[in-house]
Order: C-alpha cells, then structure tokens, then sequence
C-alpha cells in the first residue's frame, strides 16, 4: 500500500514539473537579436492566407494577424498550438527561409516536455518548406505525440509565413 501511494505521488510530480515557463518571450527575442530587438511587424490573416494557415494547423485560425520580428534575413516568431488540451508556445528563427532554431517558451501539459530538449529541437535546423511541407521527416517522440505535432506544425507555419515579411 505505501509503496503504490510513493508511486502514484512521484507520478504527480513528474508531471507538475514538466510545466512551466522554461524562457520569456522577451528573453527569447533578447537572445535571437543580441539584445537590440528590433519593433514588430505583423502579416495580416485572411484570405487565401487564412485558408492556407488553416490546413497548416488543422484547424481554424481565428486570430487577424501575427506577429514576427524581423532583422535583416532573419526572423523570430512567437508562435503558440495546442498539445493534448492546452497551448504550448513556441520561439522559431527563421534565417534565409531555413529553420535557425526552435524552442519551447512555455509548455502547460501534463505530458510529452521532452520536446523542449536540443535532442529533439536539433531536427529541426536547416528545415526549409517544399510544397507547405517540411523537406524532411521529423521523427517522434513515444508518449509526446500530440507536442511533436504542435512543434512540428508551428515551424511549418513559421516557414510558410515567412514568404510575406518584409
């Protein structure tokens, strides 16, 4: 008996810990422009970019716009998508049209944070858009599915709306 009761409370405590807020938006953007930020800017949703932003995600889109941060050729995105039940949000650099870096800012699951280790998010460097698609495979993570899929369709959407900055 105790011992199921030991189980089940390091259980509950694995999962409050992979919560949280692991880097501010600022300190993200602070880190990607060596502290000199530069103003946002922002693309308009609608459209054929609505639609197309909507069978990105799998879903509707209902926001007007989003936001970016641009600086010469690169750009930093602040993007969020939902795990399971709750948002995950997420910092992608976009250099010359390829994936620069990608980070989890803030992570509210329960399950599947492995997603925010360099072991995972390194895939991801150098991944460019080819027909609204990643130009390669993004391999998963067992019992992270539904993160993988959020992280995964947000550096597509970063990528695909990179084609509209400035």
């Amino acid at each position: 008996m105790k011992s199921g009761i030991a189980l089940l409370l390091l259980l509950v405590s694995l999962s409050v810990f992979s919560r949280g807020v692991y880097q501010s938006e600022e300190g993200f953007l602070a880190e990607t422009f060596d502290n000199e930020i530069p103003k946002s800017k922002v693309i308009w949703v609608k459209g054929d970019v609505r639609q197309t932003i909507s069978d990105i995600l799998g879903h509707k889109y209902h926001g007007l716009r989003i936001r970016y941060w641009q600086q010469e050729q690169r750009s930093a995105w602040i993007l969020e998508e939902i795990g399971k039940d709750k948002p995950i949000t997420f910092g992608i650099v976009i250099a010359k049209a390829k994936v620069e870096k990608v980070v989890v800012l803030a992570f509210r699951e329960s399950r599947g944070d492995e997603i925010r280790y360099p072991a995972f998010t390194r895939q991801f460097k150098q991944v460019k858009l080819e027909d609204n698609k990643l130009d390669r495979h993004i391999d998963g993570i067992s019992g992270a599915t539904l993160s993988v899929r959020a992280m995964t369709v947000v550096v597509r959407l970063a990528l695909y709306l990179e084609q509209f900055t400035e």
